[in-house]
C-alpha cells in the first residue's frame, strides 16, 4: 500500500481500523498497533466489528425487503467484503449505492474497488454536515430523494463530539428523506447492565481519543433521543447482537436500531 503526502500514515485512522480487524489489507503499521492497543484493553473489539457488519447485513437486506432499492452510506470506510452494495444487490440488483467517507486512503481505496460500476459513488465528504453531503455530486446524481432512501450510519455517528450535536445532524437526514425512507445507525456506549463491557467500551475509547478520528460513547437516552421522529422497527433500540437475531454471545457494547419515515 503507498501513501501519499496528504495521507498521514503516521497517526492511526477509524476507517484503517476497522479495515485490519476485518481482514483487510487497506492499513498501516500506526492502525496495527492501535488495534493492538485496542483488543489488549477490549479483547472482543475484533468481534465486535465482525458483529457490526453482520448488523449491516441484516439491516440492509431488511430495507430491500422494504422495497427500498437506494441507500447512503455514510462513514462507509473501505467497502471490504460485505460491503452494502454486494449485499443489497442479491435481493434488489438494481440497488444504487453512494459510499460517503471523511478518511482520504477509505476514499481512495474505494474509488479503485468501486470503477466501472455506474450504480456507486464515493464521496468524501462530513458527515457532520447532512446538507453538503446532500448536495454532492457522487450523492445527488445517484440516487433520487423524492423516492426512499436508506440512510445508514453503522460505527460512524459516535465519531461526531458531544460539542456537536447529535440529534439535528440526525433530524437533517430525516428532514430530506421521503416516507417509506429508512436510517439505520449502530454506536458504541457504556450504558450497560454489564460493567466489565461497560468498562471495555470506556477503554476503547481511550484509545481511539489518540487516533485521527476520537470516539465518543453515548448513553440510551442520548441515543434515543438521536432517532426521535422516526418509528423504530421492533426490537427498537438493542444491542446489535439481538437485532433480528438470535446470539448466545455476549453484548458488544454498540446499540443498533432501524427506524423508518413516515
Amino acid at each position: 500500500m503507498t501513501g501519499s503526502s496528504w495521507i498521514d500514515a503516521t497517526r492511526p485512522s477509524a476507517a484503517r481500523i476497522y479495515d485490519y480487524m476485518l481482514g483487510g489489507a487497506h492499513n498501516f503499521e500506526a492502525d496495527r498497533l492501535a488495534a493492538a492497543a485496542m483488543l489488549e484493553r477490549f479483547p472482543d473489539a475484533a468481534q465486535a466489528g465482525h458483529a457490526n457488519r453482520d448488523f449491516l447485513r441484516r439491516t440492509v437486506t431488511c430495507c430491500c425487503e422494504l422495497g427500498i432499492t437506494q441507500f447512503l452510506d455514510l462513514g462507509s470506510g473501505i467497502p471490504t467484503a460485505g460491503n452494502v452494495h454486494g449485499i443489497a444487490r442479491r435481493l434488489r440488483p438494481e440497488a444504487r449505492v453512494a459510499y460517503v467517507d471523511i478518511e482520504a486512503v477509505a476514499v481512495t481505496h474505494s474509488r479503485d474497488v468501486l470503477a466501472g460500476d455506474p450504480l456507486v459513488s464515493i464521496t468524501q465528504a462530513d458527515l457532520r454536515d447532512p446538507a453538503d453531503v446532500l448536495a454532492a455530486p457522487g450523492v445527488a446524481e445517484l440516487l433520487d430523494f423524492t423516492r426512499p432512501v436508506a440512510v445508514l450510519a453503522i460505527a460512524a455517528l459516535h465519531y461526531v463530539s458531544h460539542d456537536e450535536n447529535l440529534p439535528e445532524i440526525v433530524a437533517a437526514c430525516r428532514t430530506a428523506l421521503a416516507p417509506g425512507s429508512a436510517f439505520g445507525m449502530s454506536h458504541g456506549s457504556d450504558d450497560l447492565d454489564d460493567p466489565v463491557a461497560a468498562h471495555h467500551m470506556r477503554e476503547l475509547a481511550a484509545v481511539m481519543a489518540q487516533s485521527a478520528n476520537p470516539a465518543y460513547i453515548r448513553s440510551r437516552v442520548e441515543l434515543t433521543q438521536a432517532l426521535s421522529g422516526l418509528r423504530l422497527l421492533e426490537p427498537g433500540l438493542v444491542d446489535i447482537r439481538r437485532w433480528r437475531t438470535s446470539s448466545e454471545l455476549p453484548d458488544t457494547a454498540v446499540y443498533g436500531a432501524l427506524g423508518i419515515v413516515e
